[in-house]
C-alpha cells in the first residue's frame, strides 16, 4: 500500500488485508410526508450519489419501520457497505434504533451516522423547500463526510451492585419495589414520613372502580413489608448522593446508615397545592376546604364518621370550584412562595371532584351540589361517566372564565323555602339568587358565592353554600437536595423531567435514574402504579446480569500528549468526571488526567479548553468535526466532478 492510499480517508484496511475503498449507505427518510412535503428527496439522494464512488444511496417513505431497516440490513450484506448515514428525524428518536439494526447485520453498531433533516430543515424551512432542499444536501454531505472517518467502538462494560433503591413510600414507589423484589433483586426503600402508602392512604374511594383506597393499598403494603428482598425504612430521607450507575453511595437518616446501591428509582410523590390566605375565603372562612379535606368527610372512618356536616351543621348546599392552584394565568393569579405560576393542567381533579359530586347526591340525595368549572377534562377510560352520572344525578353546573373566578363571601339571612333556579325571578339587583332546589326548609347557608355563568349567557348567579370545596391541584414536592446531588433535571413545571416522553418515558438523564409516579407529572393511581412497574422494568433490564453497558461516548486521554495542566478537571466540576492522578514515568512522577468511563457523558467541554489536544471524545473527534466543516461549505458542484 503506498503513502497515498495510507493517507486516503475513502479506503480502510478490512481486518488487516489489503486497504479498500469506504462504501457507504445513505438513506433519506420521507418521515409519513414530515420531510418529503418540504424537501426533494431525490435530489438529496441525487446529490449524495455523487460524492464518491462508494456511495450506495436510497429514499424509503418510513426508514424506522421494519422494512426500512431491513433495507439497510441488505444492503449491508449484498452491497458490502461499510458506513451508515440515515437522513431523518432527531437522532434522540431513532439513532438506537438504526445502530441496532447495524449490528443485526453484523457490523459495528457505532459506524452509522444520524442526521437530522426533519427537526433541523423541513419543520423550520417550510416556507422556502428549495433552500430546505439545499440545506440538506449540505448536512446529509457533511454526515457522509464524518462517516468516512468513523472507527468501531466498543461499549463500556463494568461490575454493577444487584440492588435498587426505591426514595418513596407512596404507591408508585411500592409498586417499583414490589416488582423489583419479585425478579429477585434487593430492595431498599426509603420513605420520610412515619407510614407508607403517602396520599393514597389519606382517600376514600378511587375511581374508576370505586374500591376502597386504603384495602388496595393494604395490600401492597403487605406484599412490600413481607418480601424478605426489601428493606424498608421509615422516617428516613437521603441527605448524601454519590457515585454512577452501577455504583452509588447514599447517606441515609435518621440511623446514619449507608447503601451502596446498583440504581436508584425515584418515587417521591407531589404535594397539594396550598392556597394562599384569602384565596377563595380559605382561611377566613371554616366553610371552605379542600377536596381531600371532603374525601375525608365523607369517609365512613374520617373524622365525621363518613357523615356531611361542618361545625355541626348538616350540610345542605355544597359548592365546589375547579382548577384551584392549577392552569394560573399570569397577571390574573398570584405567583407561589417560589415565584412561579403552575400554568400546567393537575389532569386528574376532575374525575376526582365528579366522583366526589356523585357519591355526595348519592348518599345525601337532600344535600344540592354546585360544580364551578373553567374546563372539565375527563381523560380517562371510563372516566367520562362520572361526567354523565352527576348531571343524571343533578349536580348543578356553571362555567366561568379565568379572568372572572367565583367570589366566596358570607350570606345574608334569608327566608323562606328554596325555589327551582331555572324559575325564580331576579332579585332587584338585577342577578338571578341560585337557592336550593330540594330545600325544605328556611335558606340561612353561611357562604354566598357570585359567579358569571358562561352557560347561561354570562348571568351573575348567587350560590348559596354551606360548604366550598376548592379542587387544589398537584405541585412539585420540594427535593432540592436530590436535584442537586443527582444532578437532575426538572421540567418546566417543577417537576423532574425524563429523557424521552414516548421512548424513554421513566429514565432520566443521569444514567442508572429512574422516575416513577407524580414526581414526574400529575398521574392518577392506575398511571401512578404503571409508571411504577415501568421504572422496575428498566431498573432490572440494566441490573439483571450484574454487569451494564455504557456507549462509548467518553473522553479518553492521549498520555503522551496529556501535561497535567488540569483544564479538563475545572471544566468538568459539574459532572466531576476528570481528575488529575499522579504516576511514575520513566523515574520521575508526573500528573495526568483521568477520566471516570461510568461518569463521563460525552459533552466535549474538556476537550474545548485542552490545550494539547490530549482529550478527545470518542466518536465526535475534532478531525470528525473538521470533516463536516469542510463538507458543509464545499462546494457540491465541485464535489460531484472531483468524485466522478
Amino acid at each position: 500500500m503506498d503513502k497515498s492510499q495510507a493517507q486516503d480517508p475513502l479506503r480502510e484496511a478490512d481486518n488487516g488485508a489489503t486497504a479498500h475503498t469506504l462504501r457507504i449507505g445513505v438513506y433519506v427518510c420521507h418521515c409519513g410526508g414530515n420531510i418529503s412535503d418540504v424537501v426533494d428527496v431525490e435530489r438529496v439522494v441525487q446529490a449524495a450519489s455523487g460524492l464518491s464512488n462508494g456511495v450506495v444511496t436510497r429514499h424509503y417513505p418510513a426508514m424506522c419501520s421494519e422494512t426500512g431497516q431491513n433495507l439497510i440490513i441488505d444492503d449491508i450484506s449484498n452491497e458490502k457497505l461499510d458506513r451508515v448515514v440515515v437522513a431523518a428525524c432527531s437522532p434522540s428518536l431513532h439513532e438506537h434504533t438504526f445502530r441496532a439494526a447495524v449490528a443485526r447485520a453484523g457490523k459495528n453498531a457505532y459506524l452509522y451516522e444520524h442526521v437530522n433533516i426533519r427537526e433541523q430543515v423541513s419543520w423550520c424551512g417550510k416556507s422556502d423547500p428549495d433552500g430546505a432542499t439545499n440545506k440538506a444536501i449540505r448536512l446529509v454531505g457533511a454526515g457522509v463526510a464524518k462517516a468516512r472517518l468513523l472507527r468501531p467502538l466498543a461499549p463500556i462494560s463494568m461490575d454493577a451492585k444487584r440492588h435498587v433503591t426505591v426514595v418513596g413510600g407512596g404507591v408508585s414507589g411500592l409498586r417499583a419495589a414490589r416488582d423489583l423484589a419479585r425478579i429477585g433483586l434487593a430492595v431498599t426503600l426509603i420513605e420520610r414520613s412515619a407510614s407508607l402508602g403517602g396520599h393514597m392512604a389519606q382517600w376514600h374511594l378511587v375511581y374508576p372502580t370505586e374500591d376502597k383506597a386504603r384495602d388496595l393499598l393494604r395490600e401492597l403494603v403487605d406484599e412490600v413489608i413481607g418480601d424478605p428482598n426489601i428493606t424498608v425504612h421509615t422516617r428516613a430521607e437521603v441527605i448524601e448522593a454519590s457515585g454512577y450507575v452501577g455504583n452509588f453511595l447514599l447517606r441515609v437518616e435518621p440511623e446514619h446508615i449507608t447503601v451502596e446501591t446498583g440504581a436508584i428509582v425515584l418515587a417521591t410523590g407531589f404535594d397539594l397545592y396550598q392556597p394562599q390566605e384569602g384565596e377563595f375565603g380559605y382561611g377566613q372562612y371554616p366553610e371552605v376546604i379542600t377536596l381531600d379535606q371532603l374525601e375525608r368527610m365523607l369517609d365512613p372512618e374520617g373524622p365525621t364518621s363518613g357523615r356531611l356536616e361542618r361545625n355541626g351543621r348538616a350540610v345542605n348546599n355544597v359548592c365546589l370550584i375547579h382548577c384551584v392552584g392549577s392552569r394560573q394565568i399570569e397577571g390574573i393569579h398570584q405567583p407561589g412562595p417560589d415565584g412561579k405560576l403552575n400554568e400546567y393542567c393537575s389532569r386528574v381533579c376532575c374525575t376526582a371532584t365528579l366522583r366526589a359530586a356523585g357519591e355526595i347526591r348519592r348518599r345525601f340525595p337532600r344535600t344540592n351540589v354546585f360544580e364551578l368549572y373553567r374546563d372539565i377534562r375527563t381523560y380517562g377510560r371510563g372516566h367520562e361517566e362520572y361526567y354523565d352520572e352527576a348531571s343524571r344525578l343533578g349536580v348543578l353546573f356553571c362555567r366561568y372564565e379565568a379572568d372572572r373566578p367565583p367570589v366566596v363571601s358570607p350570606a345574608e339571612p334569608k327566608k323562606g323555602p328554596g325555589l327551582i333556579c331555572a324559575k325564580h325571578p331576579p332579585g332587584r339587583s338585577g342577578k338571578l339568587n341560585l337557592v336550593p332546589f330540594s330545600a325544605e326548609e328556611p335558606d340561612d347557608s353561611a357562604l354566598v358565592v357570585q359567579v358569571k355563568d358562561t352557560l347561561t349567557f354570562g348571568e351573575e348567579l348567587e350560590i348559596p353554600a354551606d360548604l366550598v370545596v376548592l379542587v387544589t391541584g398537584m405541585v412539585p414536592r420540594e427535593i432540592d437536595t436530590l436535584v442537586d446531588q443527582l444532578k437532575l433535571s426538572r421540567s418546566a413545571d417543577g417537576f423532574l423531567q425524563e429523557v424521552h416522553p414516548k421512548l424513554r418515558p421513566v429514565e432520566l438523564a443521569v444514567n442508572g435514574l429512574f422516575v416513577a409516579g407524580t414526581c414526574q407529572a400529575p398521574m392518577d393511581i392506575s398511571e401512578s402504579c404503571a409508571a411504577g412497574s415501568a421504572a422496575a422494568a428498566k431498573a432490572a433490564a440494566l441490573l439483571a446480569s450484574g454487569r451494564i453497558e455504557l456507549d462509548p461516548f467518553l473522553a479518553p486521554v492521549d498520555l503522551d500528549v496529556c501535561r497535567g495542566e488540569g483544564k479538563c478537571v475545572e471544566a468538568c466540576q459539574y459532572q466531576k468526571a476528570v481528575t488529575l492522578v499522579e504516576v511514575e514515568r520513566d523515574g520521575r512522577k508526573v500528573r495526568h488526567a483521568e477520566v471516570n468511563s461510568a461518569l463521563c457523558n460525552g459533552c466535549g467541554m474538556c476537550t474545548a479548553v485542552c490545550p494539547t489536544g490530549a482529550i478527545q471524545v470518542e466518536g465526535w473527534r475534532l478531525d470528525q468535526f473538521d470533516a463536516m466543516v469542510d463538507a458543509l461549505v464545499a462546494d457540491y458542484a465541485e464535489t460531484e466532478v472531483s468524485h466522478a
